[in-house]
Parts: structure tokens; sequence; C-alpha cells
């Protein structure tokens, strides 16, 4: 192989699905009903029974997945919501949209995400809920985690914008808390071909008051029984997402494989990389490949001379952000969080990144190590 290594080939899901994704695109559009009609219906079903949740309920994407599963559990000003210091900002965003406190939590450094460790300090009689992020497509700690929620009465709340199809103790993520919020923005591992997102859930009332909240408050056209929103998964989405869901274990099959290839490579090649750790109730569905070190900045621009494609998940986190600059914090104010953000580096993986792509990235990371 010879040319630019991207870092995600979003183009090759459409080459290699392009019959049957054409077919369902012409199906929605020859039925001529385009917002919540049979394709979303089946898809939410069909996901519903992926995760192993009663209900799943299609929303326009993940940030309102979560936005809607607090402010149909009542959660808003006043109250606190607990959330990992080391995630991608909308988890924060959805909180504060609600009008609750996002209570950041530091990570456990091993797997990078909530640290059930500190959570119990962040409690106060203020707090609502957790919302644990299963960050790089690794569950975060669930049994730790719902323990803690049932000793205070909090719901839990599952970011599972990175976990598709992940498990924790043989559970698939979507079925670990009270409720989940998946995203399907195009690189996710089960992505849509724009945005896209749902709920999963086994409290029916919880789902429908989030169907009703999804569309402008109503579960009947033109009467609406509650202030709601218009946070719709597309029709036209759902059916390509139907055409995607049944291959997503063997894609996350084909993630695995890469995954396993980098840990056997790298080691020798770059010994002071720090590599994935992955929990042993865990199985990851390795959304992303992050390797960390001090010389993040600099063997990422070595990659780079070399044509691979890397990518930095997170370079600020949160609390840091210009967004969140009147909650007060500082730079030290999570020092975990922060050292992350100054080591962690996303290399190459997908579903069709081959052996001779992994080939050319372990010459060139020896490359770059020389």
């Amino acid at each position: 192989m010879s040319g630019r290594l991207p870092f995600l080939d979003l183009a090759a899901t459409y080459v290699e699905l392009q019959a049957e994704l054409d077919a369902a695109w012409r199906r929605v559009m020859q039925g001529g009903w385009y917002v919540l009609g049979r394709e979303v219906a089946l898809f939410e079903e069909e996901f519903a029974a992926y995760c192993g949740t009663r209900c799943c309920v299609g929303v326009a994407n993940g940030l309102e997945a979560i936005f809607l599963v607090l402010k149909a559990w009542g959660i808003g000003p006043g109250d606190e919501v607990i959330v990992p210091s080391n995630t991608y900002i909308a988890t924060w965003l959805a909180v504060t949209h609600a009008g609750a406190l996002p209570v950041p939590v530091e990570p456990c450094m091993a797997t990078c995400n909530l640290d059930p460790g500190l959570i119990e300090a962040a409690v106060t009689p203020r707090t609502k809920a957790i919302v644990a992020v299963h960050l790089y497509g690794q569950p975060a700690d669930m049994t730790a985690i719902n323990s803690i929620a049932r000793r205070f009465g909090l719901k839990v709340l599952e970011d599972a914008a990175q976990g598709h199809g992940a498990t924790w103790c043989g559970r698939k993520t979507g079925s670990l808390g009270d409720a989940a919020a998946f995203s399907f923005y195009p690189g996710k591992n089960l992505g849509a071909y724009g945005d896209g997102g749902a709920v999963t859930t086994d409290d029916e009332a919880l789902a429908q008051e989030i169907s009703r909240l999804r569309n402008y408050g109503s579960s009947k056209k033109y009467y609406n029984s509650t202030l709601g929103y218009n946070s719709r998964l597309d029709e036209l989405q759902a059916a390509l997402l139907r055409v995607r869901l049944p291959l997503l274990d063997s894609w996350n099959e084909r993630r695995s494989g890469i995954a396993a290839w980098y840990k056997e490579n790298l080691g020798d090649c770059l010994p002071e990389l720090i590599l994935p750790c992955i929990a042993d109730s865990a199985s990851s569905c390795w959304h992303l490949f992050v390797v960390r070190t001090p010389e993040r900045d600099l063997l990422q621009k070595r990659l780079s001379a070399c044509g691979i494609e890397t990518l930095i998940h997170y370079p600020v986190p949160p609390h840091l952000q210009e967004a969140y600059r009147s909650m007060g914090y500082q730079a030290g104010s999570f020092p975990r969080a922060e050292q992350l953000a100054h080591e962690v580096l996303s290399l190459p993986i997908g579903p069709h990144l081959n052996k001779d792509h992994l080939q050319t990235a372990f010459e060139c990371v020896s490359g770059a190590a020389a």
C-alpha cells in the first residue's frame, strides 16, 4: 500500500454496503414518509433487542439523547449531575442545557474512565444522577458505579456514544444503567450518514416521556401534553442504520483484531508508549485505539510526516474550555484529565483497515522512533 493512511475511512463503509444502502434510501424516498415512520420504529425495535433492553427511542443526536433523559427525569436548576472530568464536552453540555450543574470526577489513569473510588466524595444532597461515559469504546466500571448510585438513590445514565457493542460482565452497553444515550455520528462504530442518536432503557414510562419530549411534547399529532423539543431520528438515517446494525459485531471484531495487532507490535517499536488497558470485566468495541506518551506532539508530527493521520481525543478537557470559564476552574483543577489531554494520541483504527495498512503504520512508527 502507498499514500496517506487516513485515521478512519468512512467512504469504505458505503463501498462495502452500497447495494444494501442504496436499496434502503430508495425505499424511504419512494415510500413518501420521511419523519417518524416505519424505519424509525423498526430500528428502535432492532436496536433495543441488540442492546438487551425493552425500549429504544430514536433522537436527533447523542447530546440530545443525554439531555432528554435528564429532562425526563426532572433534573434541572438546583440539581447536580456527576460527570467525568475526562470526556468530550457534549457530556457536560447536556447537563448544563438541562439547567443542572455538572460536577466533574477524575478518571482512573489505567482505563481513562470515571474512577468509582472518587465518586462518593463528589455526592451532595443536590446530586441526582451519574453520567458514566464508555470512553474510547471501553465500558466504565458499571458494577461499582451502580452500587454507589443505589446507596445514594441516584440515577445512572450511560453515555454510550463510543460504546456500541461493548460489554461489561457479558452485558452490552445500553443495558447497564437506568438509561443509556447513544450517538450515531458517522465516525461511531454504528454510524449513520449524518447525525442521529437514541436512548435505550427498560423503563417504559421513561421511554414514553422521551418519545413525547423529542416530538414537541406530543404523543398525538397537534395535542401537546408537555413543553417538548424537536429531536427526532431521521427516517432516512434509521433505514441506513438498519443496514449497518447486523454487521456491528463483526465489524467490531475487525477493530479488535487491529487493536491486538497494535498491542503485539507497538511495544517493541515504541516501548515508552502506554498502551490501552482493558478492565477484566470489560470487552471494548475499540472505537478508538488511544496510546499515551509525554512526547505526544513530537510523535504525532513524525507520524504525520510518514503519512499517518492521528487525532487527539481530546486536547482540552471540558473544565478548561472557554465555554465553562464561568465555573472558575483553573489549570491544575483536575490534574488527571489534564495529564491525559497532554499525552493521548489516537492511532488509525476502523473495520476497513487491513494488514497492508497495519504494516505501513508499523514501519512508519518504527521510523518515527529512530
